[in-house]
């Protein structure tokens, strides 16, 4: 039999200042009744100017660790999935490694947007599945702020900072019973930054034009976020050879309560069997599910032997579910 491999403890990071409604009305022309009808959103987090995604997402991992009751040098693998590491290189895994200690740990990041905690989470459970891991630790985590364009009404309002994480390994029963991932090039200009790589490296003229910012076609993006969220949702309950109805807790991508609500209507999820915290805390990117996951666990919304669906869709296009029975 194949050894089963499942999720032993959670922890979740969010910064301290508060950025409601309120707030953005004193910095572009918008209006918390505005913001709440499109979004769903109320307020968000915002780490200092001084703090990282790799900060954030150390002590995520720390909170993780404790909760698992694992210590740093008993994990073999790290994986952070994020769009906004500190720099280019080298990984945010390697910068979280050295702050929690983690020194036998191989360590790389994942870049899938907003899908990448499902991606990351996939991964570990491969190459534990495999043998050559034991204690993979898994973080989602995002400076989402670093490239929010504060004077775009039509994005600066969505989104957030914070970092989950995850600690995964074998398990004597249940675990991350199924996995879906997708991708779809073809759709890359819907949601992206358009400057600071090799296509288009900084310069004072991507700088003065603002291309370090995140841009996004919200219509189109909005109508792919649906369908796909829904499918994969389908796929991975397919997968795991179990009914919708068996299911305890579905766990999606915290991006937007109108696309919440229209996969919820479509998938005919019941309001209690739906996890939302995007009113506190807006778009975290890669850390949304991760956090929405471990506060769920934290406020005993999972509990032994549940299944859980976690759902996702971000910038590639990147998709991807997870079924796990806790």
């Amino acid at each position: 039999m194949q050894k089963r491999i499942g999720v032993i403890g959670v922890g979740a990071y969010l910064p301290e200042k508060i950025l409601t409604n309120a707030d953005l009305e004193k910095m572009v022309d918008t209006s918390d009744e505005w913001i709440m009808t499109r979004t769903g959103i109320k307020q968000r987090r915002i780490a200092a100017s001084d703090v990282a995604t790799s900060d954030l997402a150390a002590e995520a991992a720390k909170r993780a660790l404790e909760n698992a009751n694992i210590k740093p040098e008993d994990i073999d693998l790290i994986l952070v999935a994020t769009i906004t590491g500190d720099m280019p290189f080298p990984s945010t895994a390697c910068l979280v490694q050295s702050k929690i200690g983690a020194k036998n740990a191989a360590c790389f990041d994942v870049s899938a947007a907003c899908a990448g905690y499902i991606y990351a989470l996939s991964i570990a459970k491969e190459f534990i599945s495999s043998g050559q891991y034991k204690n993979a630790l898994v973080i989602g985590a995002e400076k989402l702020s670093s490239i929010t364009d504060w004077s775009d009404r039509g994005t600066c309002v969505l989104f957030g900072d914070g970092a989950g994480a995850s600690l995964v390994a074998p398990v004597e029963s249940g675990g991350i019973i199924s996995t879906y991932l997708g991708s779809d090039g073809n759709q890359a200009e819907l949601l992206k930054v358009p400057a600071g790589g090799s296509r288009m490296p900084a310069s004072a003229k991507t700088v003065k034009e603002g291309l370090h910012y995140l841009k996004m076609s919200g219509n189109e993006v909005f109508k792919h976020a649906v369908k796909i969220m829904v499918n994969s949702a389908k796929k991975a309950i397919e997968q795991a050879g179990i009914e919708y109805n068996e299911v305890s807790l579905f766990i999606p991508h915290q991006a937007n309560i109108r696309i919440l609500n229209a996969i919820a209507k479509r998938l005919e999820i019941p309001d209690e069997k739906l996890y939302l915290n995007i009113e506190r805390y807006g778009n975290m990117s890669s850390a949304s599910t991760a956090v929405a996951f471990s506060e769920a666990v934290k406020e005993g919304r999972i509990k032994e032997k549940d299944y859980v669906v976690l759902v996702a869709f971000g910038s590639g296009l990147t998709w991807g579910a997870n079924v796990i029975q806790w």
